[in-house]
């Protein structure tokens, strides 16, 4: 059903003067099921799009990620070997204080295993500290009742 407007004339009735606007009828509204579909086609053409943004920002972070990861490996592989080579030099460095050249390395293997037993206990209480996630499992729970109850009334 559409409705031919014409614009008035001038002296007659609806004349509003030059330049007025002519009105348009409105649109119908849409029905709800109409705009439910509407603001889920919109609700998921978001989402999808902020998917694919968090695609190419993590695409483009994992490089810098990987090629920090290689330099930190390059890091430890070369901190190895200047481990080695002073711990070699050490041992030289006794044996040239005057201890037997097995003694001196022995005593720098002794210093090593020292070392490595106070990093260990150091790590074994850091690892004890270590608890589940409370907050989260709280609040999850508590975000599944809400929604439990929402749902049945």
């Amino acid at each position: 059903m559409t409705t031919a407007f014409t614009k008035p004339e001038y002296g007659k009735p609806g004349y509003d003067g030059p330049g007025a606007t002519v009105a348009t009828p409105a649109a119908p509204e849409p029905s709800l099921g109409k705009l439910v579909a509407s603001a889920t086609k919109d609700l998921s053409a978001l989402v999808r799009s902020e998917i694919e943004l968090a695609k190419i920002e993590i695409k483009s972070e994992a490089k810098h990620a990987i090629a920090g990861s290689g330099l930190f490996g390059a890091a430890a592989y070369l901190g190895l070997l200047a481990t080695i080579l002073l711990s070699i030099a050490a041992a030289y460095g006794l044996e040239a204080a005057g201890l037997h050249p097995a003694l001196a390395f022995l005593v720098v293997a002794v210093v090593f295993l020292l070392l490595a037993g106070v990093l260990a206990l150091i790590g074994k209480k850091q690892v004890s500290k270590v608890s589940a996630p409370e907050r989260t499992i709280r609040t999850t729970k508590e975000s599944v009742a809400t929604l439990k109850g929402a749902a049945r009334g």
